[in-house]
């Protein structure tokens, strides 16, 4: 029989995680946990598993590790490390802020913002650069057509031409701009635009509508979970790509079915500032 372990549930705009304390909790197969967890009908449903661990470099606080529904581990998750400095900070594993944790990507630094000193209510998270190198995205453009812009490319979807920035921010993206996001069929295009030949660790697919220069609406299809109400790092592609292709400023609104954004391509130092809310929902234990 397997053991209890204790998890919180947690979101960020929506897209929810199992969050499991690693400092207190051994987690030996996190793939098939993580599979398990995610079923909204027989588990506790979620977009997916995050541990928060002890961090194996000695200038981060903690450390994340995230899972998507199908079991495959992904780089980072801007909404599930808001979430992991929410949990750290209130539960006390840390209480420094800024708070510094390890990811997939690399050691981040996140500012908190509280509800009267002692919960943390927002976080904004440096993201760090953004990546357009395509060989540390990955993309391979020879699967792809090129146009005058060289961060643009073009390729076939479900039958219909689409242009895409290829760009990672923590994990592989392509970013489309469309007039009407609302009328995109996610769940056709979606499965497609993930497993495109051009992106071979497969890709988080967004489209983007532009409401305003300081303005976007958006919407998710997530490798290795599908159609998400968030993606932090998502949110953040979708800037810079606005950016460097004269859609937007450096400093956006961005509309999610899950909420709100606030996203700024800072130019003074090159970094990505990712601004938004950290939720706890409800913690149990889970027997499996």
């Amino acid at each position: 029989m397997m053991r209890t372990m204790k998890f919180t549930k947690m979101h960020g705009l929506g897209n929810d995680y199992v969050y499991i304390n690693g400092f207190a909790e051994r987690v030996d197969d996190p793939a098939d946990v993580a599979r398990k967890v995610s079923d909204r009908h027989f588990g506790i449903g979620s977009d997916g598993l995050i541990l928060i661990l002890p961090p194996t470099q000695s200038h981060a606080d903690v450390r994340m590790r995230m899972f998507n529904i199908d079991g495959s581990e992904g780089e980072m998750c801007g909404n599930g490390v808001r979430c992991v400095a929410k949990y750290a900070f209130d539960h006390g594993l840390t209480k420094n802020n800024p708070m510094r944790v390890e990811t997939g990507r690399g050691v981040l630094t996140l500012n908190l913002k509280l509800d009267g000193g002692s919960k943390v209510e927002q976080v904004t998270v440096n993201m760090g650069e953004p990546i357009f190198d395509p060989a540390k995205i990955p993309f391979d453009p020879t699967k792809a057509v090129a146009t005058k812009d060289p961060k643009v490319f073009r390729y076939e979807l479900g039958g219909e031409a689409m242009e895409v920035v290829p760009i990672s921010t923590g994990n592989p993206h392509s970013v489309s701009f469309v007039n009407d996001v609302d009328a995109l069929d996610l769940n056709k295009i979606g499965p497609l635009a993930e497993k495109h030949p051009a992106f071979p660790k497969k890709v988080n697919a967004h489209w983007a509508q532009v409401i305003s220069p300081r303005e976007l609406k958006m919407r998710t299809w997530e490798r290795g979970s599908g159609i998400t109400w968030a993606c932090g790092t998502g949110a953040s592609a979708v800037c810079v790509s606005a950016v460097i292709t004269g859609r937007s400023e450096r400093k956006v609104l961005i509309h999610l079915p899950g909420g709100d954004l606030n996203i700024e391509w800072r130019e003074s130092d090159g970094n990505i500032y990712m601004t938004g809310p950290a939720t706890e929902v409800f913690s149990g234990e889970w027997n499996g």
